[in-house]
């Protein structure tokens, strides 16, 4: 009698098991649908000016001489001469309050009186915290 029982007792296991892991392919299996959102479509103000696109930071020279602005020179470029001074990182160096960006290390030193040329980048982020970024491409003691 006792053989029975377990007998009836591991049925009963296996036939709740079994409903436990059993499937339901009765009903279909909902399959995702993908969405997409759509920007609302706003209309331009029409101008009499043709549009252009962007081409990135520019500079605008002031007119005249203006002390510590840079200069434009032909090809795109710009000059600032001055005398270099030590930011307040360490590494960086001002030239007229412009962070001065690459360039020849032995040439550009805390202290020298040089003329750079290069291009001001406004938007650039940098570690010296302080100063307009300017990409050096050329320098030379003045």
């Amino acid at each position: 009698m006792r053989t029975l029982r377990l007998a009836v007792v591991a049925v009963a296991a296996a036939a709740a098991l079994t409903a436990c892991g059993a499937d339901d392919t009765s009903a279909p299996t909902p399959t995702p649908t993908p969405t997409t959102a759509t920007a609302p479509v706003t209309e331009q103000p029409s101008s009499s000016a043709p549009a252009t696109p962007p081409v990135g930071p520019s500079v605008t020279p002031t007119p005249g001489p203006t002390a510590g602005a840079p200069t434009p020179k032909p090809g795109g470029g710009q000059s600032l001469t001055g005398r270099i001074t030590a930011g307040v990182e360490p590494g960086c160096l001002l030239l007229d309050n412009h962070l001065l960006i690459g360039g020849p290390r032995d040439v550009l030193a805390v202290g020298a009186r040089v003329t750079v040329t290069g291009r001001v980048v406004e938007d650039m982020a940098t570690t010296c915290q302080q100063g307009t970024p300017f990409v050096v491409e050329t320098a030379k003691r003045s």
